[in-house]
């Protein structure tokens, strides 16, 4: 975004962000932009990553009041949530057996009801994104690993080579599909996948099919100890794989024809998946692996990734960004092999191309500076340790650091102007204990059904509670205070959390004011990023030379 373009349309926002401020999903907002003639037009960016300006787009809420009720959307998930609670996807796998027409979909009534009544205005594929996105977004709110992560699967899609026309894609372990359907997005590619939960199974060939991807064929089962697929082979296999997770089927499967580059020992599951994963590929076929970034150095692994090198099998590592994993703020990596053309050959001239973006934001540009990357010859690999960290091989190399900290430090004036411009207008209140008097629990409001949760996240159920008010006030001292336990452990406490009682307009007064603080933190959370970027430039170009103070 430019100077000029900041000026002129204020605080800029994504797609996603007014998602965030409306309480709905992105598909829903992407509704909006089709369905509403007035909807703000965009501000800036690309056609495909559009950017919206922030006042216009409140403006349009405000009068839409689209995020001061409850939209049938949210509804719906909730009346999911109270039905099918921990079992989401079976849940979700009966609604899209529902809007697909299939027969002896058992689903309550009431939720019945609300899909046939959203599919008049939304299409089924719509709707089925909307609930996939909206999953995707719980279990990474909850940490959860049971969807493999936007972020990830962001960095997978980067990653992975350019497909021919009519492909075939292949996820031996893909859960409900997100990571398979969004490598697979070409028309005309065939994808199939495996996936040991039925449920996740199920939903991701009942929403393939809504999606009009009539190539995907998913199937269930347990890929290692029963491979529904053993005469595939696909021109790309992705993969992640379950992590740390010893009862693989190592004892029964001693003698499996897939463990060509050595057997798997029982803490090395993930190797397993790997050579089951590269045993699934063509010819000059590809295969990219999510790891934990243990896989590359751990004694157990070592004879294992020495044939991967020997062989020229493994291309690429790439060490992703910290707190691109859902579960845990470690980085991952991603593992790049081929298949060599030649059944019978083997290509061990090749070098492994190292790739260490652990100093990237996990948002950030994925494209690697020259300073990030090493290729590195097998010879140097094939030691007693064999180690395939990225950050291990990387040498010293020439940086432009003017240009960085030029670049840093416009992005981050940038950033500032834009954050101050997000700080809502307050006047003077009628002081301390002022709002104390007419105050409402929030177990009351949930009782009366006028607070429902989406997550751990409080939501209004009412016209008559502004889920910004409600949060804001959630989040106060005095709320705090009520949610840390004696042991200083923040855990929050809603029976004991208490607002105060305020007409619906007051309420969206102060509500408005939250959303902007919130808003603020998130913002002032990137700007703390880059300023630590800003001054590891600045200090190792100072200390190396490639800086100077000006005189």
């Amino acid at each position: 975004m430019t100077d000029t373009a900041a000026s002129t349309a204020g605080p800029l926002v994504t797609g996603a962000e007014i998602a965030r401020l409306a309480g709905v999903t992105r598909a829903a907002v992407s509704n909006w932009r089709r369905r509403h003639d007035d909807f703000p037009a965009p501000a800036g960016g690309a056609a495909n990553s559009p950017l919206y300006a922030l006042a216009e787009v409140q403006a349009w809420l405000d009068r839409q009041r689209k995020g001061q009720e409850v939209s049938p959307e949210v509804e719906l998930w909730q009346a999911l949530r109270a039905v099918y609670g921990e079992q989401m996807i079976a849940g979700l796998a009966q609604v899209a057996r529902v809007l697909t027409g299939e027969a002896g979909a058992e689903v309550p009534d009431d939720i019945s009801s609300r899909v046939r009544g959203l599919a008049r205005t939304e299409s089924p594929a719509d709707l089925v994104n909307g609930l996939t996105e909206r999953f995707v977004d719980s279990a990474r709110r909850a940490g959860s690993d049971q969807v493999t992560p936007e972020r990830v699967v962001r960095a997978v899609c980067h990653f992975a080579p350019q497909l021919r026309p009519g492909a075939t894609v292949f996820d031996p372990a893909c859960g409900i599909g997100v990571l398979l359907l969004s490598v697979a997005s070409e028309a005309g590619t065939r994808c199939r996948g495996q996936e040991m939960d039925a449920d996740s199974a199920r939903f991701a060939q009942l929403r393939a099919d809504l999606l009009g991807r009539s190539g995907v064929r998913v199937v269930a089962g347990d890929s290692l100890r029963a491979d529904e697929w053993p005469d595939l082979k696909a021109d790309l296999v992705v993969c992640d794989p379950p992590a740390g997770v010893t009862e693989w089927g190592r004892e029964e499967l001693l003698l499996d024809s897939r463990w060509d580059l050595g057997t798997p020992s029982k803490a090395e599951g993930e190797l397993a998946w790997l050579q089951h994963a590269y045993a699934h590929t063509a010819p000059g076929g590809h295969v990219l692996m999510v790891m934990p970034a243990s896989v590359a150095y751990r004694k157990a692994g070592r004879r294992i990734r020495a044939e991967l090198v020997r062989r020229g099998i493994l291309r690429q590592v790439v060490a992703l960004p910290p707190g691109m994993a859902t579960s845990h703020a470690l980085p991952v990596h991603l593992w790049s092999l081929q298949r060599p053309e030649n059944a019978a050959g083997m290509d061990t001239h090749r070098t492994v191309r190292m790739v260490d973006l652990t100093d990237n934001r996990p948002d950030g540009d994925l494209e690697p500076r020259p300073d990030q990357v090493a290729d590195v010859s097998p010879i140097e690999l094939l030691d007693d340790t064999v180690d395939l960290t990225p950050g291990s091989h990387l040498r010293p190399r020439h940086r432009d650091h003017p240009g960085e900290y030029a670049a840093l430090r416009r992005e981050l004036e940038d950033r500032i102007r834009r954050l101050a411009a997000l700080l809502p207008e307050l006047a003077a209140g009628g002081g301390p204990g002022s709002l104390d008097g007419a105050t409402t629990s929030v177990a009351d409001l949930a009782r009366a059904g006028l607070v429902a949760y989406d997550g751990q996240e409080p939501v209004s159920a009412s016209e008559q509670l502004d889920t910004d008010y409600l949060r804001g006030f959630l989040r106060s001292s005095a709320n705090a205070r009520r949610s840390t336990s004696a042991s200083g452990t923040y855990r929050f406490d809603g029976r004991g959390s208490r607002i105060p009682r305020m007409g619906i307009d007051d309420q969206r007064r102060y509500g408005s004011a939250f959303r902007a603080l919130s808003e603020f933190e998130e913002g002032m959370r990137e700007v703390e990023e880059l300023s630590r970027q800003l001054a590891e430039v600045a200090r190792d170009g100072l200390a190396t030379g490639g800086l100077a103070p000006e005189e």
